[in-house]
């Protein structure tokens, strides 16, 4: 059962982001304050809901959440920030997105910087826990998603409308029979060690 609330404050945003695996694409983050007494028996952790259920969630939060935002940490930037600080400044930045200042912060996983003086607490596995970081954690996923099944459009040979961008089998062998996209992060070990890439 998903908590509502850890810090007792009305105005508590929850951050989450996806895409921190993938070998292309941007990492996405997201922040939802929801209402203090909110329920929805339908939410939980993205991972563990299906593509339908998350894309059926989507508007249902938007249209609930107090506030919301979302942000893309391009693929170019990733590679600039490392992905671990990419996944921070996208959750401050989906948190400055919002139109309402969070009295406190709850982030999944066990990272963050301060953020405009605001208290904030990291949660491991947070999206299995608490309501609002569940929310964030399928508004990123699905915008996410979203974004991968459009440029799958222009590069149809990595399948990303099926992988998303993640190291599959698939995606790897196709980066060892056409080499990279604009899309690929290039810090990143795109193929095991035995099969060089030629950059």
């Amino acid at each position: 059962m998903l908590k509502n609330n850890f810090s007792g404050c009305q105005l508590e945003v929850g951050t989450d982001e996806a895409g921190r695996g993938c070998l292309s694409g941007p990492v996405v983050a997201a922040a939802v304050i929801l209402p203090f007494n909110y329920h929805n028996e339908l939410l939980n952790d993205s991972k563990q809901l299906t593509e339908a259920k998350r894309k059926k969630l989507r508007p249902i939060i938007e249209k609930d959440a107090l506030a919301f935002g979302v942000s893309f940490i391009d693929e170019k930037e990733v590679d600039q920030l490392n992905v671990l600080q990419a996944s921070i400044t996208g959750m401050q930045r989906a948190i400055s997105h919002m139109s309402i200042t969070p009295e406190y912060i709850i982030v999944d996983g066990n990272k963050f910087k301060p953020y405009k003086d605001i208290p904030f607490k990291t949660i491991v596995k947070g999206d299995a826990k608490f309501m609002s970081i569940a929310a964030a954690s399928v508004l990123a996923k699905t915008y996410r998603d979203d974004y991968m099944e459009k440029i799958h459009k222009e590069f149809q040979v990595y399948n990303w409308k099926k992988n998303k961008g993640y190291p599959t089998k698939e995606h790897r062998k196709a980066i060892q029979e056409h080499g990279i996209t604009k899309y690929h992060r290039k810090t990143f070990k795109l193929l095991p060690s035995q099969l060089k890439l030629e950059i």
